[in-house]
């Protein structure tokens, strides 16, 4: 379950507080007081607690009842604050009284087994009734005029919705946010998480208009497949702040290979919180700062900042910090420089940063910032006022909050506005508040936030980029890797042999160097000899799946030259490794050919298996100092040409990689494609759990894999997958792939969208007449923008479905239908569009049986779709294939179809 009967925790219309005479008077009065205090209306009644805690409390506000069934009505929200005997016949009694949800709220839940907490799931599972708890702080939703809350502060009502793991800190953030008069749409403690959790509240609170950014803390998840799948469609919509504690704690890492070292707990869950789109920040302040920018600040278009302020050295730490953080100053124009000339001091230049006289009046910060916030090359300004003995700090701030004000009212590009006020805590920030501009105490911190949304736009605006397609040119050789992968599992082998990796890279198109797997030394020695006849020099190497790391323990020998070289060298190798690891088994002597590349880096990529988030792809600076170094950049599996594009330049190295003085730059477009190639192989091969290629000599004419390594195991099972898939991203479903003729006997190739269909999606639309268009949308429509493209190409498998039909020999897109289900995943709307001229050959029909077919296989029960009552040929083919046709009660002009999937009258 997802946001099904949610709405019982946060908009009951009665409710009941159950506990008994062993219940803490002060967890019953402060309960109670909550509700009351919080506006609650409805009826609100206390079962099985004796009436003396209620003395502080209205009488006539409060009833009472002996048990459950005695209840003089029914009601929508329990809590739960009695003893652990009770508790699921209490829940299951709740139940038949219509309740849809349970708070079990802090305190006694440590001594509950596993399964007291089963038995309280089970009472409530024939029910439906959602449980938040136990050891929850409790929820409230200040808009519904409810809460039921263990808080010392009541949230004031506002835009922002909390989710929390912790106590302290959900504690922590309503106090500061009360001090700072900041408000929520709802809030919720999450407490052990027995039902209820971190994706049904995001879920709950992507869909409520009322929320405007969702602030989440947690520690671990545990259906990561349905947490992403949650975050991504909220961070699509509105922003979300997450803070992760608990990487102290994580498990240390057993990785065999140097991407399982590489690949951290804390570091996987940094790369997954991005792919999903989310904003992460390291303590609560940082919190607080994302918080209070983010809510009031529209993200900027770049990063580009101007600053001004009353003093050189704190525009100064300012201008470091953001340089540090990877921000810009902003160049100004000429315009901007010579209104500034007269506000700036004498010894200064009218530049970026913009330092004012040390008498500066309000009236000068307030022509200043003005100046900076109409500069074309700036995207954001931020304003630092320290205290003077000329000048009202009150005024300084009333000033630049005017301006700010003029700024938002005027036309144009708007522009970020932010403010320091550099004396202490006590800040004079009324009028600042009241014009939304975020205001901090120090530089550091105001950078610090305008970097929030420079680096939440960065994310958006990745999650909505159309990435190139490897299709055209790049199909693995699935079979020949499956014989390798198979043929390590029936001999129970932990690596793939070096023959076997060769074949798996072979399988991929992964560039490698030629391998020779010698079994003894005259073997070696006339495969380097052969070798050596096109190219100077040859590697040897110790072939060993005791002996991983073959540099560690002297098992490499490189730079030979001559076939009596490498016979000495295996010999000394051998006897080496006879006497230090004597238990190590020797399978071989790998000879390779030694490759020079002037202008080549090293690079490494792997593999890593993340316990939570499962295959994750690893890039960074090669060699043998690879961890050392720690120069990694971390993504989870799928991976398209964007997002590894996006995963290079994360690193250090990739600066390297663009050339510098004489060195061309590296062909990056390889990299990148390496990195999709190796996703797509922990998409293939779920048997494959970690991986190193190390290195990866990289140069302007490609790249090639100088050493490899593959773990296998068999698959195995994680919390919230399918089958034997470790993803916690739902990859691209191939098997819903299908060739079909049309009426004509023409060809077709049906299957689902991928992100680099948008450009094939908008020459679609320009084949479609405006009045088929107008039909489909409703409206006229004369143009499609790119976010609104990337948003019907870049699906969510694990919610949405839209399959494309494809002419075979043109890649020409026909038609599509799509159906997005609700967050419970039980009905889906659909809608369908063919090209105009594609009329009365079948296509419709084709996309409408496999959507109904696709949703019957995927658990939807019900397909929904909004017709135009005078789109009769739609409502004809609806009416053929079973849907139930009802007109819309509110819009006469509509008519609403569904189809029971499980009916008679279903394909």
């Amino acid at each position: 379950m997802t946001i099904r009967n949610l709405e019982s925790l946060f908009w009951p219309k009665a409710v009941a507080v159950i506990g008994t005479h062993k219940t803490p008077d002060v967890m019953v009065e402060k309960m109670l007081k909550s509700i009351v205090d919080s506006g609650f209306t409805g009826p609100l009644t206390t079962v099985g607690i004796p009436s003396q805690p209620l003395s502080e409390l209205p009488s006539d506000r409060i009833r009472t009842a002996k048990s459950v069934p005695e209840l003089s009505h029914d009601v929508d929200l329990i809590v739960y604050m009695g003893d652990k005997e009770s508790a699921a016949d209490v829940v299951s009694a709740a139940g038949a009284r219509g309740a849809r949800g349970a708070l079990f709220p802090s305190g006694g839940f440590d001594d509950w087994e596993p399964q007291d907490l089963q038995r309280v799931l089970d009472a409530a599972k024939p029910f439906n009734l959602r449980i938040l708890g136990p050891g929850s702080l409790g929820m409230a939703a200040p808009h519904a005029g409810f809460g039921a809350l263990l808080t010392p502060d009541a949230p004031l009502r506002g835009e922002l919705a909390l989710i929390s793991r912790s106590g302290t800190i959900f504690n922590a953030t309503m106090a500061w946010a009360r001090s700072s008069a900041i408000g929520f749409s709802g809030v919720a403690s999450l407490g052990r998480r027995l039902d209820v959790d971190v994706s049904d509240l995001l879920d709950w609170f992507a869909q409520d208009y009322r929320t405007r950014a969702i602030l989440v803390h947690f520690e671990t998840i545990e259906n990561p497949r349905k947490f992403l799948s949650a975050a991504r469609a909220a961070a699509r919509s509105k922003p979300v702040i997450v803070l992760r504690s608990g990487a102290s704690r994580d498990r240390v890492s057993t990785g065999q290979t140097h991407a399982g070292r590489l690949a951290t707990q804390d570091a996987v869950y940094d790369a997954a919180l991005q792919r999903a789109g989310v904003l992460r920040v390291d303590d609560i302040g940082e919190m607080f700062e994302a918080v209070e920018t983010i809510t009031r600040v529209k993200p900027p278009e770049g990063k580009r900042l101007s600053i001004i302020a009353n003093g050189r050295s704190l525009a100064t730490v300012a201008a470091d910090r953001l340089f540090r953080a990877g921000g810009i100053l902003a160049e100004l124009d000429a315009e901007s420089r010579d209104r500034l000339k007269e506000l700036v001091r004498v010894d200064a230049d009218a530049n970026n940063p913009v330092v004012l006289r040390e008498n500066a009046s309000p009236e000068d910060f307030k022509a200043g910032v003005e100046t900076l916030l109409a500069d074309k090359n700036c995207d954001g300004v931020l304003a630092i006022a320290a205290p003077t003995a000329f000048t009202q700090y009150t005024e300084i701030a009333e000033s630049i909050a005017k301006a700010g004000k003029a700024h938002l009212q005027g036309y144009g590009k708007k522009r970020a506005l932010i403010a320091t006020l550099a004396c202490g805590h006590n800040l004079p920030r009324a009028a600042l508040d009241e014009a939304k501009i975020p205001c901090y105490a120090s530089p550091t911190e105001a950078i610090t936030s305008f970097m929030h949304l420079v680096r939440y736009r960065e994310v958006k605006e990745l999650l909505m980029a159309a990435p190139e397609s490897i299709a055209a040119d790049f199909t693995p050789n699935v079979r020949l890797a499956r014989q390798s992968v198979q043929g390590a599992l029936l001999e129970k082998q932990k690596w793939l042999t070096p023959l076997q990796t060769r074949d798996l890279l072979r399988a991929y198109a992964i560039p490698q160097v030629p391998l020779h797997l010698a079994a003894n030394i005259n073997e070696a020695v006339i495969a380097a000899e052969d070798f050596l006849k096109t190219h100077a020099q040859v590697a040897l190497k110790i072939s060993s799946p005791d002996l991983i790391f073959k540099s560690d323990v002297g098992g490499v020998v490189l730079g030979l030259e001559s076939g009596d070289a490498v016979r000495k060298a295996a010999d000394m190798m051998l006897a080496r490794l006879k006497e230090q690891h004597p238990d190590a088994a020797i399978t071989g002597i790998e000879i390779q050919p030694m490759i020079v590349r002037q202008n080549g880096v090293e690079l490494y990529a792997g593999l890593a298996d993340d316990p939570v988030f499962g295959p994750a792809v690893v890039f960074g600076k090669g060699g043998t100092s690879v961890e050392i170094i720690g120069d990694r950049a971390i993504d989870l599996a799928p991976l398209d040409m964007n997002l590894a594009r996006a995963q290079v330049e994360r690193t250090e190295t990739a600066r390297l990689l663009k050339g510098f003085r004489n060195r061309p730059p590296a062909a990056l477009d390889e990299i990148a494609r390496l990195l999709v190639k190796l996703s797509q192989i922990a998409i293939d091969f779920p048997e494959i759990r970690e991986m190193d290629l190390n290195p990866v000599v990289a140069d302007a004419d490609g790249l090639i894999a100088l050493d490899a390594r593959v773990a296998v195991a068999p698959p195995d099972m994680r919390p919230g997958r399918q089958g034997a898939s470790r993803m916690a991203i739902t990859p691209y479903p191939k098997e819903w792939e299908l060739r079909d003729n049309l009426k004509d006997g023409s060809p077709i190739f049906i299957r689902p969208l991928r992100p680099e269909d948008q450009g094939a999606l908008l020459e679609f639309f320009k084949h479609v007449t405006q009045e088929d268009m107008r039909l489909r949308f409703f409206s006229p429509v004369k143009e499609f923008n790119q976010p609104f493209l990337a948003r019907l190409v870049q699906l969510d498998y694990a919610r949405a479905m839209a399959f494309g039909a494809f002419r075979p020999d043109t890649g020409e897109m026909l038609g599509v239908v799509r159906i997005h289900s609700n967050p419970d995943h039980t009905e889906g709307e659909y809608a369908v569009m063919v090209q105009s001229r594609m009329k009365g050959q079948g296509l419709g029909w084709l996309l409408m049986r496999l959507m109904i077919r696709y949703a019957k296989a995927d658990g939807i029960d019900v397909i929904k779709g909004e017709v135009l009552r005078e789109n009769s040929t739609m409502l004809e083919m609806c009416r053929s294939l079973g849907f139930n046709i009802k007109r819309s009660l509110d819009d006469d002009s509509l008519t609403i179809v569904t189809l029971d999937t499980n009916g008679e009258n279903s394909l």
